[in-house]
């Protein structure tokens, strides 16, 4: 006898109710590939059916690459489905975004897609189901807001492993919604991405976990070195400097190894270090997910896009400190907010 979890029940409903309101007569396709657990996928089309909406689940063999590098292994049939689809929930790792299949669907302005990219029920759940949701949402659309106002200042990043990078900061490129209501790209809260001015990148990142062409805890740190773009780097296994050079020069556009796309603070009360699931593992309290290559919103960006984490950030905005050895700790009134999520464990 099958047994699903009430938090997986719960996680799954949280996603098409709360967060995508999901309405009867609407086609939903869910995205897996043969790493997804059953359980998940099953979950969340059952919560879509008790919506009235008719759901597909379509499952194929894992992508090797993610965005752009994948199209050739994007079948026909897939495609169509996107195309066909009112909201897309991709548990694929690697994931679809930024592929030519997606951009078409995103073009088509029907879709509303979220970036799931979880293998995992157990990860799902804690990301839907062990924490308050209004009240995170309340929290990340919040201190988006605070980033956003920030724009033009200096930011300033560290860790225990000796990150010390600072930039200026950009606008605000994905605003949060409290309800995925409108077509385009939407991704799990618990994390919020800023944004350098390019050029102003300065200093070194020391990253414990990167996801080039495929995703792992490194057993050796990389150290990147930057200055306005990636200058260079060390550090790491052999196998690590070998995936990773070949991912930055594929993801650059240009002969060097490109620039830094964006930056995060994960901040997800119920996230666990899994070491294995990306999309959780850059909420964990404190984790900085830093992007390299080309930007997403520029020709050619996205395509084989990098991402290295840094964990237990602290991180400054001008003078303000925000986070202490990865604690938020301000400012008022964000520090209410943040108290206000509650893990739920049952």
């Amino acid at each position: 006898m099958s047994m699903t979890s009430p938090r997986l029940h719960r996680a799954a409903d949280t996603l098409v109710t709360q967060s995508f309101a999901v309405r009867a007569g609407e086609s939903v396709l869910i995205t897996g590939d043969d790493r997804t657990e059953r359980a998940l996928l099953d979950a969340v089309a059952t919560s879509v059916s008790r919506t009235g909406a008719r759901p597909l689940i379509a499952v194929a063999p894992s992508l090797p690459y993610q965005g752009g590098l994948s199209d050739p292994y994007v079948g026909d049939a897939l495609k169509a489905a996107m195309l066909a689809a009112d909201v897309w929930f991709d548990f694929c790792f690697p994931y679809h975004a930024g592929s030519a299949a997606h951009a078409a669907a995103m073009t088509a302005k029907r879709c509303r897609y979220c970036l799931l990219s979880t293998s995992s029920a157990e990860s799902f759940e804690r990301l839907y189901g062990c924490i308050d949701f209004s009240a995170m949402l309340d929290f990340n659309i919040a201190l988006a807001e605070y980033f956003g106002q920030a724009a033009g200042e200096t930011v300033r990043f560290t860790c225990p492993r000796g990150t010390d990078v600072r930039l200026t900061l950009d606008e605000i490129k994905l605003v949060r919604q409290r309800v995925c209501s409108e077509p385009g790209m939407h991704t799990v809260p618990g994390t919020q991405s800023f944004y350098p001015i390019m050029e102003s990148v300065e200093g070194r990142i020391v990253i414990q976990a990167l996801f080039d062409e495929y995703y792992r805890a490194l057993r050796q740190p990389i150290i990147i070195e930057a200055a306005g773009g990636i200058r260079g780097f060390s550090g790491g296994g052999a196998e690590d400097r070998l995936s990773f050079e070949r991912a930055l020069r594929r993801a650059s556009g240009t002969n060097g190894y490109g620039n830094f796309v964006h930056f995060t603070f994960g901040f997800h009360p119920a996230a666990a270090w899994t070491g294995r699931q990306f999309i959780e593992d850059i909420r964990v309290p404190g984790s900085n997910a830093i992007g390299m290559g080309l930007p997403w919103w520029e020709p050619g960006g996205g395509e084989n896009h990098p991402d290295g984490i840094v964990l237990d950030q602290s991180l400054w905005i001008g003078d303000r400190q925000i986070v202490d050895g990865g604690m938020f700790v301000g400012p008022e009134p964000l520090m209410r907010l943040h108290a206000g999520m509650k893990r739920r464990l049952d």
